[in-house]
């Protein structure tokens, strides 16, 4: 199957960018060269995916070699047939190694072709994308007039093309979300008035046209489409923006103050295609986002590459840097209100809101400070990367400890009172992010631990709670392996005041047990902590013994105890 459509626009004399323009402009965030002996001035005329029930569709194209393992024989004859079709280079995914072979690499080299790698964290489906737009941005734009403005300023693409057509502009996306409109000075209707306040079509609109069937027919359409004037609505004119075959969104012109040119329509469609490049330019800020977002959660996983995440960022590969482990606040929604949306279906929705508000909060507030941080997006909370910090290590401590102190107000702020961060180990170089990362976690477990009241901490700082949660993974792991009878199953004191408390309804002994060893024993700290008067507490303490037959005199007992209480907390509550 051969995808032979996402050559960037142009007039037929140009055939498409060279390979070293196409490199450039994505970066090294997608693709990685691994030889090129003939030199990267190959022009690149698109994308082909390898199909070997159609050969001979591979000259000037990058061929995409799906399915195919580098380091596998048949690699061999893709790289030596790629070379008789004249295809301008080859795509490779990462394979079982992760390494191209010697023999590959001899091949391409003795074939004359150039050699190239898809990263570990770009799909074939994002890549495609990626590619598509960078053919796009790498070409020579066909129709000067709108060339002179910069690409992806769509806000002066839109004034421009209003200057060309004289009347009001909006470049809206598939989803009729407004992306630029022109400035007017004169009188606009009142759905462009509500359109731009919404940064959307209102939705009535959307479903209205939707109904009739517009949207079918604009984006099947190749030219543009008159709506005349309809009552308070000015005539418009509108056409799809298309890039290799794929729409990409919509220019929508509206007569302001008098009726449009006759030249509007061929003036308009010629700007579609300019602006091609420009809504390519605008998604591909947003593929490189991804792009940087996944590379810095790949080597955080230890299996991605610190020169990606430089080239990405320009966080150095060796300079001091560090990660902080965010989890937000308990939400202030209403338990009602949560049950609402739980039945309504909305709690993932609101979830995916969360995450996007908690992340965009984060980046703005380490804007403020002197350092390149990246966030990431994790289970019930964030990431976030810190490079650039101080070539002093006491120094960089301090910045970690001072910005997290800062996020956590303004997390707390926002999301609620109970936020937490843990601060990972600061580090000397990219590559010891990983370290930093588990540091950072497993700070952020404690400080959510029963009972602790600090927000901020590093994982010295709760060096005591780490090693207890360390201590009681590996007991409720044995406990799961040795299956059915083990832990407080066992005819223990503490298992007997289990029984006793859900015989008996109530639940006091084992909260009596856990309060009183908590506070070493003391009968006036214990009883105020429980609320009941001391004389209570003692006789409570005296039948709590006598029903689980505790020696409360033996330090052994004492522990076993604690053990046994704090495993079935986690066992309440998995999430500790």
């Amino acid at each position: 199957m051969a995808l032979n459509v996402m050559a960037g626009p142009g007039d037929d004399t140009v055939r498409g960018p060279t390979l070293e323009r196409l490199l450039s402009v994505m970066g090294a965030g997608a693709l990685e060269l691994c030889v090129a002996p003939g030199g990267l001035a190959a022009v690149v005329e698109g994308v082909t995916v390898l199909d070997p029930l159609e050969p001979g569709r591979s000259r000037g194209q990058l061929l995409l070699a799906v399915g195919v393992d580098p380091q596998s024989a048949a690699a061999l004859d893709v790289v030596g047939e790629a070379a008789r079709e004249g295809a301008a280079a080859v795509v490779f995914g990462q394979g079982r190694s992760g390494r191209p072979t010697d023999a590959l690499r001899t091949a391409a080299e003795a074939a004359g072709t150039a050699l190239l790698f898809r990263t570990a964290w770009l799909g074939w489906t994002e890549l495609v994308g990626a590619l598509r737009a960078g053919l796009v941005l790498a070409g020579v734009p066909a129709d000067p007039a709108a060339s002179a403005v910069p690409l992806g300023d769509l806000n002066g693409l839109a004034d421009a093309v209003a200057v060309l057509v004289g009347g009001a502009v909006t470049i809206e996306d598939l989803e009729s979300r407004v992306l630029a409109y022109s400035s007017t000075k004169e009188d606009v209707d009142e759905l462009r008035r509500l359109t731009i306040l919404g940064r959307r079509v209102p939705e009535w609109r959307v479903a209205a046209m939707r109904e009739a069937g517009f949207f079918r027919t604009l984006w099947g359409s190749g030219d543009v489409i008159h709506r005349p004037a309809h009552g308070d609505n000015p005539e418009r004119l509108v056409v799809a923006v298309r890039a290799g075959g794929e729409v990409l969104g919509s220019i929508w012109v509206a007569a302001a103050g008098s009726d449009l040119p006759p030249h509007a329509s061929d003036t308009l469609r010629s700007a579609a295609r300019v602006a091609a490049g420009h809504l390519l330019h605008h998604r591909s800020h947003r593929t490189d986002a991804r792009l940087t977002e996944d590379a810095a959660r790949a080597l955080l996983d230890g299996r991605g590459s610190a020169a990606v995440l430089t080239e990405r960022t320009g966080i150095p590969a060796h300079g001091h840097c560090a990660v902080l482990a965010v989890r937000p606040g308990a939400s202030r929604v209403s338990r009602e209100e949560e049950s609402t949306k739980e039945e309504s279906g909305k709690g993932d929705l609101d979830a995916g809101e969360t995450a996007g508000r908690l992340c965009a909060l984060l980046a703005v507030c380490c804007g403020a400070y002197d350092v390149t941080a990246v966030v990431l997006p994790v289970d019930r909370g964030a990431l976030i990367l810190l490079g650039g910090l101080h070539k002093d290590p006491r120094r960089a401590e301090e910045q970690v400890f001072q910005l997290g102190t800062s996020l956590v107000r303004q997390v707390a702020d926002t999301f609620g009172p109970d936020a937490r961060i843990g601060l990972g180990t600061v580090v000397d170089t990219l590559t010891g992010l990983p370290a930093s990362r588990r540091s950072a976690d497993l700070a952020l477990r404690a400080l959510l631990s029963p009972g602790e009241q600090r927000a901020v901490a590093s994982a010295s700082e709760v060096a005591e709670t780490i090693a207890l949660n360390e201590m009681l993974d590996t007991l409720t792991g044995a406990a799961q392996s040795a299956g059915p009878g083990t832990g407080t199953a066992l005819d223990t004191p503490v298992a007997r005041l289990v029984a006793y408390d859900a015989g008996h309804g109530g639940g006091t002994m084992v909260e009596t047990l856990r309060v009183y060893l908590d506070h070493f024993g003391h009968v006036p700290d214990t009883a105020r902590a429980l609320g009941v008067h001391a004389n209570s507490l003692r006789h409570r303490i005296s039948r709590l013994t006598e029903v689980s037959g505790l020696d409360l005199r033996s330090p052994d007992a004492r522990l076993l105890a604690q053990l046994q209480l704090r495993l079935l907390e986690r066992a309440a509550d998995p999430e500790q």
